[in-house]
């Protein structure tokens, strides 16, 4: 577990040191990343499957109406993507701030 002793300006990992400087780069980098994957979710499922529902639903997938498509299959797709998609920027944000958990 990682914490921040008083006074050291230092993250004390397992491994290793990181200054603090590049650790509040690295939670704000995480952070922006964080909100701008919750923004797409929120804009495909509550824009996508409410807000703009009536005029997506001039067109259709599978038989289904695209709106409605959105609002009950369409969020939960985009949803799975984005885990994977924060995953890997994760791992390349891990190693940028040399982070990372993993031996290699």
């Amino acid at each position: 577990m990682s914490e921040l002793k008083p006074g050291d300006g230092e993250l004390h990992t397992p491994d290793h040191d990181v200054p603090e400087n590049a650790a509040h780069a690295y939670w704000r980098e995480n952070l922006t990343l964080m909100g701008i994957l919750l923004a797409i979710w929120f804009t495909v499922s509550f824009g996508a499957g409410i807000l703009f529902r009536d005029w997506l639903d001039q067109f259709a997938i599978g038989g289904a109406p695209l709106g409605f498509w959105f609002a009950q299959q369409g969020a939960i797709y985009v949803f799975v993507v984005l885990i994977f998609v924060y995953s890997a920027l994760m791992g390349r944000l891990e190693r940028k701030y040399n982070m990372s958990d993993d031996n290699d």
